[in-house]
């Protein structure tokens, strides 16, 4: 920023990290979209994800705004910003500026001079109210605002995270922002972070039958009408199998040694994948309204026969989609993925859903099927 002039407000530093500074201080509603942006979720012509906020919900923004424009609102829900290290915090003098807990000061926060320039800060916590704030009449209401100097957008999306956890982020959001941070906020998030990075290496691997098909929350809207395959069941297909002992992923794990084999299970993935693909070409591809295959029981199901299918091929083999799709071919005649009914489950072809109970009854199924014709053909 050039020659950037100083925006000043009375401020607490509150002692919680010296690594990490934490301020609480006041902003007036007009001030808030002078100082501070939303990182919108997306990818960049490289594919790489940037940003980590949802969408605007219009509606939302709407109620806010009217209630700011009424009389003597009080508006104690304040924003999180992630702040620049650039800001400045100057202790007051006294020795009564501090309990233990808290530094009285002020503090200096660098803007555009002309206010058409980068903002400085981002928003982590409170994107509806602060565009509810830039549109409000109350121009001069007081904003509180508690703001952490972060100079990584690791950490920005760390913290996004860890704050919106009493009203649930959307798990497709969350999802695609985990692969993206080191210090995943909880154990269950945890568990999500690989089978993440791997939907993500599907999505983009010029070699995987995936490739542009899978729909995330960075997927632009014009994009989503040829996403067919929502992340969030290709996540759980993969997780399941990498948690799982009985999982066909869970070998190149190293629980020990905390490491992880994903080139051996990028082939075991590409592989299996492929030779669905390969079997079902006429499924393969289409909305989940034409497809059961591409629909959430679809790729459940078959994410469950995939532990069966691959302990009999080799990852490493040069033919291992065709030897994948040798052992598909086992079930291929008792699938109905586009028309007709699965007779022993007495369910039209469309009438399967992504419930537990569907997809628990359609992954039995699968694999009783494949087993028994597996024995038949010895």
């Amino acid at each position: 920023m050039t020659d950037p002039k100083w925006l000043v407000r009375r401020a607490l530093k509150v002692l919680q990290s010296e690594d990490t500074p934490l301020y609480l201080f006041t902003l007036a509603a007009e001030e808030v979209d002078l100082v501070a942006d939303v990182a919108r979720i997306g990818r960049d012509e490289a594919g790489k994800l940037i940003g980590y906020q949802r969408p605007e919900k219009q509606k939302h923004v709407k109620q806010i705004q009217e209630y700011l424009d009424s009389e003597d609102p009080i508006f104690p829900n304040g924003l999180i910003l992630a702040l620049p290290p650039e800001v400045k915090f100057k202790s007051s003098r006294g020795p009564t500026t501090t309990d233990g807990l808290a530094v009285a000061g002020t503090l200096e926060i660098p803007i555009a001079p002309d206010g058409d320039g980068p903002r400085p800060a981002w928003i982590v916590d409170g994107q509806q109210r602060s565009l509810a704030l830039s549109r409000t009449k109350n121009r001069r209401l007081p904003v509180p605002v508690a703001g952490f100097v972060a100079a990584s957008l690791e950490l920005q999306r760390e913290q996004f995270l860890r704050v919106n956890t009493v009203q649930p982020l959307p798990t497709g959001l969350v999802t695609e922002l985990l692969p993206e941070i080191s210090r995943v906020p909880s154990a269950r998030m945890a568990t999500r972070q690989l089978p993440s990075a791997l939907v993500d290496m599907l999505n983009h691997d010029a070699d995987s039958p995936f490739h542009g098909l899978i729909r995330r929350a960075s997927t632009p809207a014009d994009d989503k009408k040829v996403t067919v395959v929502t992340d969030n069941s290709l996540v759980e297909a993969i997780r399941e199998s990498v948690e799982s002992p009985s999982g066909v992923l869970f070998p190149y794990r190293n629980i020990a040694s905390g490491t992880t084999d994903t080139e051996g299970i990028r082939r075991v993935l590409l592989a299996y994948w492929g030779a669905v693909h390969d079997t079902f070409p006429e499924a393969w591809g289409a909305s989940p309204t034409a497809s059961r295959l591409m629909h959430g029981v679809g790729i459940r199901a078959m994410g469950r026969l995939m532990d069966r299918v691959m302990t009999h091929v080799r990852d490493d083999d040069p033919r291992a989609r065709e030897r994948a799709a040798t052992e598909l071919a086992l079930i291929a005649p008792k699938c109905r993925w586009t028309d007709g009914t699965w007779e022993d489950l007495g369910v039209a072809w469309n009438d399967l859903q992504n419930t537990p109970r569907h997809i628990s009854a359609l992954s039995n199924y699968l694999v009783r099927t494949y087993l028994a014709e597996r024995t038949g053909r010895k």
